[in-house]
């Protein structure tokens, strides 16, 4: 496993693990996750899969490979996919610098986790790479919000949740998805403008 050298290593997470998995059914999330991954179908890759948190919202049949370099997430979601007698084969690797098939998925899957990367673009560039010509991206993110005086105080705090839970608030999201040459079927805004449900193809 490779961790890239100005990002935070896998313990940031390994110590947030078991607060995610505790918050992973906070309503609002539920919500905008089942609406987002009901349109998954067949071989499924989920990067950053955290704590399993979008596992009780998959449709029946889809096949999972599910990655995340934390231990400690991967432990609890190994949890959530018994609970939710869902068939996953678990990865645990640096998304930034791991191997994967091209074209060999039919539906690749972001939930939080751009905020993290280092290269945010080079991942979603790896998505497309990833996903089946046919197949689709599906991307519930958050980042600079829509309103301007919310994004000012984003960007005052960014260094400091950088630090303290390795997450990046400013990303421009929709910008990244754009320059990444993803084509968006669909877009909704949240979370006051600073999230993002996307249904895009590679």
């Amino acid at each position: 496993m490779r961790v890239m050298a100005n990002r935070p290593k896998p313990e940031v997470f390994d110590k947030q693990a078991r607060s995610y998995a505790v918050k992973r059914e906070t309503a609002v999330l539920v919500d905008w996750r089942r609406r987002l991954l009901e349109a998954a179908e067949g071989q499924v890759l989920e990067l950053a899969v955290g704590a399993g948190a979008n596992f009780p919202y998959y449709p029946p049949g889809v096949r999972v490979t599910a990655v995340d370099f934390s231990t400690g997430m991967l432990e609890h979601a190994r949890k959530a996919a018994a609970r939710s007698q869902l068939e996953v084969q678990f990865v645990c690797g640096d998304i930034e610098g791991l191997p994967l098939p091209e074209q060999g998925f039919d539906t690749v899957i972001s939930t939080l986790s751009l905020c993290a990367y280092e290269h945010p673009l080079a991942v979603l560039k790896k998505m497309r790479r990833w996903c089946r010509p046919t197949g689709r991206i599906l991307l519930l993110e958050h980042g600079k919000s829509t309103n301007r005086p919310l994004s000012f105080l984003q960007k005052a705090a960014d260094p400091l949740m950088h630090r303290m839970v390795g997450c990046h608030l400013t990303r421009d999201i929709d910008a990244l998805v754009q320059e990444a040459g993803l084509r968006v079927e669909r877009t909704e805004r949240c979370w006051a403008g600073m999230g993002s449900l996307i249904w895009a193809r590679p």
